[in-house]
């Protein structure tokens, strides 16, 4: 009776379950044109008021008004976001 020893790099696993993720993220960013407000929370992780508080008012800040609602272009409010952020104090 022979056995059968499997090694598994864990390390290696983790790498390739990391890669899928981010492949399934960029995905889901490619799908979507533009951000309602509850996408926009959900990817800063902020509340509608802070988002106001911080940035909304910005002339700078991507945003139209459609009917009642607001939408806000993916790419451009992306990279909105990534320069605001690095404009903020570090503490």
């Amino acid at each position: 009776m022979s056995m059968l020893k499997v090694e598994i790099d864990e390390q290696e696993v983790r790498n390739l379950y990391l890669e899928r993720i981010e492949e399934k993220l960029k995905q889901v960013d490619a799908e979507l044109v533009f951000w309602d407000s509850a996408e926009l929370k959900r990817r800063t992780g902020m509340s509608w008021n802070t988002i106001l508080k911080e940035f909304f008012y910005d002339e700078r800040f991507p945003k139209y008004k459609v009917g009642r609602d607001w939408r806000f272009p993916a790419e451009e409010t992306k990279q909105f976001l990534l320069t605001w952020l690095k404009e903020q104090p570090r503490h």
